[in-house]
């Protein structure tokens, strides 16, 4: 029987008194407030966690714009074309987030990033859990898609749960999501970038509009079917 590796992968995006502040309270500062967020990377073995890597990152535009039409119930596709109707529901991944020169130097995301920039199907086929469908050479705004296969998953069953920041006097709102990679999904693959995307439905089978929400970048990890990644995300808002 062939034993699975879990590899777990956190991100931490960032979007509360990091980027956010009153215009007044804010007159003199000097000191730049953006979304920020951190990737941390661990190994599961007999002897428990091992932390990998830890790496900041960058939280894009893109996903604050959703918020912000959400949050009023308005259409504004000032950057971008998201719709106020969309929420953050799915997940895709992309070998695009490294230096080509070092598969273990990733690149930091930028504030304008609207898509992965290198793609992967999570799946070969459509299911309930899987959406996104695309066959090799069909077209998107970023680029080409490389291969078959439908190219994002829907979160963990159970897996969104609401956390008090209770280290920081719970001044923040923690939104945790869970994926699972499974042994099935992205074999083959050589991963370095995990995006949340929102879209106005989470069925299986749903072929768009998909919205790049918050896009992470890490080191070169080549999925098989004995390892299993789990990502687990967290909003701080």
């Amino acid at each position: 029987m062939t034993k699975v590796k879990d590899t777990i992968i956190e991100a931490r995006d960032f979007y509360g008194e990091n980027c956010l502040a009153d215009k007044i309270n804010n007159i003199g500062s000097s000191k730049p407030r953006r979304p920020a967020g951190e990737v941390h990377i661990y190994e599961l073995d007999e002897k428990g966690r091992k932390q990998l890597i830890h790496k900041d990152n960058l939280v894009t535009y893109i996903g604050r714009e959703m918020l912000a039409q959400r949050l009023v119930n308005y259409d504004n596709s000032f950057f971008a074309t998201p719709t106020k109707d969309e929420y953050v529901c799915w997940f895709g991944l992309g070998e695009g987030g490294v230096r080509p020169a070092d598969p273990l130097d990733p690149v930091p995301p930028i504030n304008n990033d609207q898509y992965l920039y290198s793609p992967v199907p999570v799946s070969d086929t459509t299911g309930s859990t899987y959406a996104d469908f695309h066959t090799a050479g069909e077209s998107f705004s970023g680029g080409t898609y490389a291969y078959t296969g439908s190219y994002v998953k829907s979160f963990d069953i159970s897996g969104i749960t609401f956390q008090a920041d209770v280290l920081n006097d719970s001044s923040q709102l923690v939104i945790q999501i869970q994926t699972t990679i499974g042994v099935n999904d992205a074999n083959g693959y050589q991963l370095s970038e995990a995006g949340l995307f929102s879209a106005e439905s989470n069925v299986g089978g749903y072929d768009g509009n998909f919205t790049l929400f918050s896009r992470v970048t890490f080191p070169s990890l080549i999925k098989t079917a004995d390892r299993r990644l789990i990502f687990v995300w967290y909003l701080f808002v």
